[in-house]
């Protein structure tokens, strides 16, 4: 069964045509990465997807429901979430006050107990293991950890489908092998996830689907292994820097 449904989806940008008729399906509970080189396109169409901007042309369906320029607040009440690439955390408040924030925004601030919501938040900050670093204020957190904390805050939204943009983006290998765990079972507890990721030995290890994007267009769709071998993608993207095991 298709969660996610993305129909020739076109945008441009002053005559630059960023995303170039793309149409993919995502199933349900399936683990999806989107590679592609610096301007392939890959964060103008999470913004499409997400209701950030508006396509020029095409649909998007979520559960076969058109979804196409509905806006991201609307989109997070349906399930779909996304995280971002630069993280931004409220710097002044509490690691716990930012997860319970997109809670709030999910009950009212007027709905809900108090005991459960902050119940909940806790609950996602163990998830992604930050749970004794609940009384601490953002801004103290190490970069890897503020990646973990815009995981928790997304997954705060209860979403149905997860957009990571560049999840282990800047991180150390221990770092990066948190984070793939972290997704790992974020994945197993039934939400599905669309990950967006330059490191290669990252994308290769979760996901059994991946997309090729290269000048707004698909260039390739397959396994880690067809993409691994697919000499369009060598030419275009992989090369000699994944040869050589580079992220």
């Amino acid at each position: 069964m298709s969660i996610l449904e993305v129909i020739d989806l076109w945008k441009s940008f002053g005559g630059m045509i960023a995303v170039k008729g793309v149409s993919f399906s995502v199933r349900k509970g399936e683990l999806l990465g989107i590679i592609g080189p610096n301007g392939a396109g890959k964060t103008t169409l999470y913004n499409l997807i997400t209701g950030f901007y508006r396509p020029d042309r095409g649909r998007i369906l979520l559960y076969g429901e058109d979804i196409t320029g509905v806006p991201p607040h609307k989109l997070a009440r349906k399930g779909l979430v996304r995280t971002f690439q630069l993280v931004r955390p409220f710097l002044g408040m509490t690691v716990l006050e930012n997860v319970l924030v997109p809670i709030y925004a999910r009950f009212g601030m007027l709905g809900g107990n108090r005991n459960e919501i902050i119940k909940e938040a806790r609950e996602k900050l163990k998830i992604v293991g930050l749970l004794n670093k609940e009384e601490l204020l953002a801004e103290v957190l190490s970069h890897g950890e503020k990646k973990k904390l815009e995981i928790a805050r997304a997954l705060a939204i209860n979403p149905d489908i997860l957009l990571l943009d560049e999840p282990v983006g800047g991180l150390t290998p221990k770092e990066i092998d948190e984070i793939v765990d972290l997704i790992r079972e974020v994945h197993k507890s039934g939400i599905t996830v669309i990950i967006i990721e330059h490191n290669m030995r990252a994308i290769m290890n979760l996901c059994r689907r991946i997309l090729v994007l290269n000048f707004g267009e698909i260039l390739a769709e397959g396994t880690p292994e067809e993409i691994k071998s697919n000499p369009k993608v060598i030419e275009a993207y992989l090369g000699e820097k994944y040869a050589v095991g580079s992220g």
